[in-house]
């Protein structure tokens, strides 16, 4: 039996439109209602920052902090002084109750390079200390246009799957980024030393087979859940993926050695064209996640929008799933501005699937009736009555 992960207690302090406020939800399912710009959004991202990784808006660090102006979708530069913010949870999650706290901390100067910082029960950590005590995934309005979008932001996507289920992954896509910046710059210099081109290289590869294998194996795994929702017939359309990326189809039937061998090769052969074009024209950096609408046999781009909306709320649930099964212990669940654009059938399938997966869940909606049909067994709050300012 999976357990799940509950954030008992909310501690906002400088946080977007919010100059203190709490949080303390009793039930697994927490709607968050008001106006728009009434700070809904605000709430999410902070519960988005008990994760490894950037937040669910991906937002520079020095726009988090509060300000008048920074409503739900403000896009305020905090003055230095009033830099600092800090999101603070009480987490009964994988390992039991622990105080996780994350922010900016006061006294940082204008010309001072923004650190966010990590403490569990008030000792320092690193981000992916997070995930050992919960899991967090999430679907946004800013998602609707994956499958039409560039490959950037699936690739983005695909990402974040990986990281929920392996907190590594943000380090090694990260060094990643990092790896093949270095060799981008020594390819400027056209007397660049050969030796250095090849360490370089060397790295490179090392870390990019890394990458593309977890992505595969959290691909394949992903893959079984979704079969696995299909058969319990869950009310929302199927989702078959694929990644359309050579190395992480490699990767699975051939020694990481003789991938990483491949891709060192292929980068010493290309280092005229690559030098030409200004960045390098091969690797996982590159790879695209493939999604098709399997009961009408169509690519996701192809499906109407409801349709697309509808598939991404299954994939989104099957991960989740998939989340629970590997961990032991199911995530919490953050839904922007989802229940509201759906029929009545739909939100219904919605409530059930939620239902299924255990997760604590947190909604955002304008209008308090998109959550009438779960009134009795949520917390509704209407964020207006939270500490604003």
């Amino acid at each position: 039996m999976t357990n799940a992960a509950r954030i008992c207690r909310l501690i906002l302090t400088n946080f977007r439109s919010y100059r203190t406020a709490t949080v303390a939800p009793k039930a697994s399912l927490v709607a968050l209602t008001g106006p728009n710009g009434a700070g809904k959004t605000n709430l999410l991202e902070s519960i988005s920052f008990l994760s490894p990784g950037r937040g669910l808006r991906r937002a520079p660090l020095d726009e988090i902090a509060f300000s008048d102006s920074n409503g739900e979708n403000g896009h305020h530069f905090a003055r230095a002084y009033h830099r600092s913010w800090a999101v603070s949870a009480e987490v009964d999650g994988a390992l039991g109750l622990a105080m996780l706290g994350t922010g900016i901390e006061p006294g940082m100067s204008a010309e001072t390079v923004l650190s966010r910082k990590y403490r569990i029960d008030r000792e320092p950590v690193s981000a992916a200390a997070f995930a050992d005590h919960l899991r967090v995934v999430w679907l946004t309005p800013s998602m609707d246009g994956l499958f039409l979008g560039p490959a950037s932001e699936r690739r983005r996507f695909l990402d974040r799957l990986v990281l929920a289920v392996d907190a590594a992954h943000a380090s090694r896509t990260s060094a990643l980024e990092h790896a093949l910046r270095s060799r981008n710059r020594l390819l400027e210099n056209r007397a660049a030393d050969a030796h250095w081109l090849d360490a370089a290289e060397h790295e490179t590869a090392e870390i990019a087979v890394a990458v593309a294998a977890a992505r595969a194996e959290t691909m394949q795994r992903l893959a079984a859940a979704l079969a696995v929702r299909r058969e319990t017939q869950f009310g929302f359309p199927s989702a078959e993926t694929a990644l359309d990326g050579w190395m992480e189809t490699m990767v699975l039937t051939h020694p990481a050695t003789e991938v990483e061998d491949r891709y060192r090769a292929m980068l010493k052969q290309n280092r005229a064209r690559d030098a030409a074009a200004g960045r390098t024209l091969e690797g996982p950096h590159l790879t695209d996640l493939v999604v098709h609408y399997r009961e009408k046999a169509v690519a996701a781009s192809s499906a109407s929008t409801g349709e697309q909306k509808a598939l991404l709320i299954g994939l989104v649930l099957a991960h989740a799933a998939l989340v629970g099964n590997m961990t032991g212990t199911a995530p919490v669940i953050l839904l922007d501005e989802v229940v509201a654009h759906l029929d009545p059938d739909r939100r219904a399938a919605l409530f059930e699937a939620l239902d299924r997966l255990g997760s604590q869940v947190w909604m955002t909606g304008a209008d308090p009736m998109a959550f009438a049909d779960i009134a009795s067994r949520a917390d509704v709050v209407d964020v207006r009555t939270l500490s604003v300012g």
